[in-house]
């Protein structure tokens, strides 16, 4: 079955970037002159994703503005000549089918909530799931060489994007450990489990996760029955486990670059890889930092 759908979840509060992020969503944030969440749907669409499922909130309608018809500002770009900045507006309301759900107080917090909240649209079809604050710099989509790693697999349960990170930072992160004697099949290894936030120096591999996924329905059943885990939080990494103990569960090392916006630090980082790369800016903004006196 074709993979079509693909569920990002934007019902944080984004309070490490407060105050921006009082009025605003946090993946609205710009990265040059595209807010953080278009360059995630880009990346979806280029994977051949035609429905995209947000997660949502109360305060949230940023969002759906964004990937929506502004009329008014199209009639003003079109009396005025500006036919390029035109065709940029309805790029993005193009660029797939946009759909809403919100996620209530009265469910539990934790990365696997929004596909409970989602759970009645994904029906019996394997899906993508993406966090937005990662945002992956590569010449084929992360979610597309994911796509392809399940295919290539022949449908497992679920499959996980991850990058090799030094060791210094992976106790930030999901972790995975191989299963033993698994041999790696089209790029991808079987896991025995995720370790979430392990301690310093305990992590069983360098293999971070980062929020991409490949999963099936069976994956968010286990989740609507599953307790709260650590922190008392709903995991996604612990439906992912059990699911592991009789189907497999396999990590894809993406070809790409990760980028973490999720922290002031990182967004920075981001925002600058990126202006060095953008075609109208870039050069101008490299001679703008070698200039600086640091």
């Amino acid at each position: 079955m074709k993979i079509t759908k693909a569920i990002i979840p934007v019902a944080g509060y984004g309070t490490r970037f407060l105050p921006a992020t009082k009025a605003q969503p946090k993946e609205m944030l710009p990265i040059v002159d595209k807010p953080t969440v278009q360059y995630v749907v880009e990346e979806l669409v280029a994977a051949g994703i035609t429905d995209i499922i947000f997660v949502t909130r109360q305060g949230n309608h940023m969002i759906e503005d964004h990937f929506d018809s502004n009329v008014n500002l199209e009639r003003q770009l079109e009396a005025t000549g500006k036919k390029d900045k035109l065709q940029l507006l309805k790029d993005i309301n193009n660029l797939a089918h946009f759909y809403y759900v919100r996620q209530t107080r009265d469910m539990p917090y934790g990365n696997g909530t929004p596909l409970l909240a989602a759970r009645n649209l994904i029906g019996d079809e394997p899906f993508v799931y993406v966090f937005p604050d990662d945002v992956v710099d590569s010449k084929v989509s992360a979610t597309k060489q994911l796509i392809q790693t399940y295919e290539k697999l022949g449908h497992p349960a679920a499959i996980i994007g991850v990058q090799e990170m030094p060791p210094e930072v992976l106790h930030l992160y999901g972790v995975v450990k191989p299963k033993k004697g698994a041999k790696m099949l089209h790029g991808a290894m079987r896991l025995e489990t995720v370790i979430e936030k392990p301690n310093p120096g305990t992590a069983p591999s360098n293999l971070a996760q980062f929020g991409r996924f490949v999963l099936t329905p069976e994956v968010v059943d286990i989740l609507a029955k599953q307790s709260l885990g650590k922190d008392n939080e709903l995991w996604l990494t612990d439906a992912l486990m059990t699911i592991a103990k009789k189907k497999p569960v396999y990590a894809k090392a993406i070809d790409g670059t990760w980028y973490t916006t999720g922290d002031p630090l990182n967004y920075l980082k981001t925002t600058i890889a990126f202006g060095l790369k953008h075609p109208k800016v870039g050069a101008d903004f490299a001679k703008y930092l070698r200039d600086l006196k640091i």
